[in-house]
């Protein structure tokens, strides 16, 4: 039986869309109602400062439930929650991570004792709670107090976190899965006399797009060779994990600022430690310009050294950021409307968002490399000037 290809990459479209509607869907949440006794929890779960307030209707509790599983789907987690069931979603299905903090000491134990953020760990006769308004570990006391400033902000002591957290064991995975990947297609060009097999069919297009439409014309092709490891790397390390991103797993790790942080810092160090003297002459004394001049220029182009990696960190984070929340929110209208004609409005606008987003994956991947090329090529571009008189 022979299948058409068109129809098979429709359905297959379909399927890429629709996962990202997954990560919202909780069927034992109770879409039209929630109890007093769903509520009692909630409160018994946040400090003081984020309780749900008593007079609210219980549509308005229903509403800002949601609005609260929207903000801690885009957190980072101390364990790897799949889903949840029973009546009130008291049942999860997933595993524990390892959880490592640094308080006078190294404390290791696994993320279960804190039963999903319920209850208080304790470790070397220390005891420590996750904060559900921001998803960290702080130190408490035996019944998990939090004290808070005028502003709500927690002031409990806040031990080193090295735990392997959701985001952590994704970068982990992912990395795994590239060193694999593109091993066995390093392997398979020498068995093969230089063509690829298998996946590498579809990944050599696009590496040679990287090398010679990214690459060589922003650095050029004396100096390309050296950038095209990390270029490559940055890619698809981005693409791969926004892509995680959309299933639901409910990773959010290219919307976290510190993982898009970490990315400008590795693009600034390789940008400032490889460049060559002509990329200073011109930050420092740049050439054609008064003397008085190039005093007044010199701290502007010196900033500008740090403004472009910080565009890079914000840029990566907030488009990924945005697009998890706008996506989420439309699927929250679902449950919102519970109506034979909102409801199906709201999923279609999250289909066509949905594929919008397997764009963007590819289109951040592919902003973040290309930015980066003109950073290293204006790093090692040589120059050819005359000093004005």
């Amino acid at each position: 039986m022979v299948i058409s290809r068109k129809p098979l990459h429709f359905i297959i479209a379909t399927l890429v869309a629709c996962l990202p509607l997954f990560c919202f869907a909780n069927p034992s949440v109770d879409t039209k109602k929630v109890t007093t006794e769903t509520s009692h929890k909630i409160q018994e779960k946040s400090n003081e400062a984020h309780r749900i307030p008593e007079n609210l209707t219980e549509d308005q509790k229903a509403d800002l439930e949601r609005k609260n599983y929207v903000k801690h789907h885009l957190l980072d987690s101390h364990d790897f929650n799949l889903f949840s069931y029973g009546k009130n979603g008291e049942n999860h299905f997933g595993f524990s991570l390892p959880v490592i903090l640094w308080d006078n000491g190294i404390h290791f134990f696994s993320s279960s004792k804190f039963e999903h953020g319920e209850a208080v760990a304790e470790s070397k006769g220390n005891f420590y709670k996750i904060n559900h308004h921001d998803g960290k570990v702080y130190k408490t006391d035996s019944a998990g107090t939090f004290t808070e400033d005028e502003k709500g902000h927690v002031t409990n002591t806040k031990p080193l976190d090295f735990s392997i957290t959701k985001n952590v064991l994704m970068i982990l995975i992912v990395g795994l899965l590239m060193l694999s990947l593109f091993a066995g297609l390093g392997k398979s060009y020498k068995k093969n006399g230089s063509i690829a097999k298998g996946a590498g069919r579809f990944f050599e297009p696009i590496i040679l797009y990287i090398r010679d439409d990214i690459a060589i014309p922003n650095i050029g092709e004396k100096h390309y060779k050296k950038y095209m490891s990390f270029l490559l790397t940055t890619f698809f390390f981005i693409w791969f994990l926004n892509m995680f991103g959309l299933t639901p797993l409910g990773v959010n790790v290219t919307g976290n600022i510190a993982f898009t942080a970490a990315l400008a810092i590795i693009t600034y160090l390789i940008t400032t430690f490889t460049a060559k003297k002509d990329y200073w002459g011109h930050i420092f004394w740049m050439p054609g310009v008064p003397v008085l001049m190039k005093f007044v220029l010199a701290p502007i182009e010196l900033l500008g050294t740090i403004i472009k990696p910080f565009s890079l960190m914000i840029r990566l984070y907030a488009n990924m950021l945005a697009g998890h929340i706008v996506l989420m929110s439309l699927i929250a209208l679902m449950y919102t409307f519970n109506s034979p004609i909102g409801s199906p409005l709201s999923f279609l606008l999250a289909f066509v968002l949905s594929l919008l987003e397997v764009l963007v994956a590819l289109l951040q991947a592919y902003i973040f490399t290309m930015l980066a090329a003109l950073y290293f090529g204006s790093a090692v571009e040589e120059h050819h000037h005359e000093e004005a008189h």
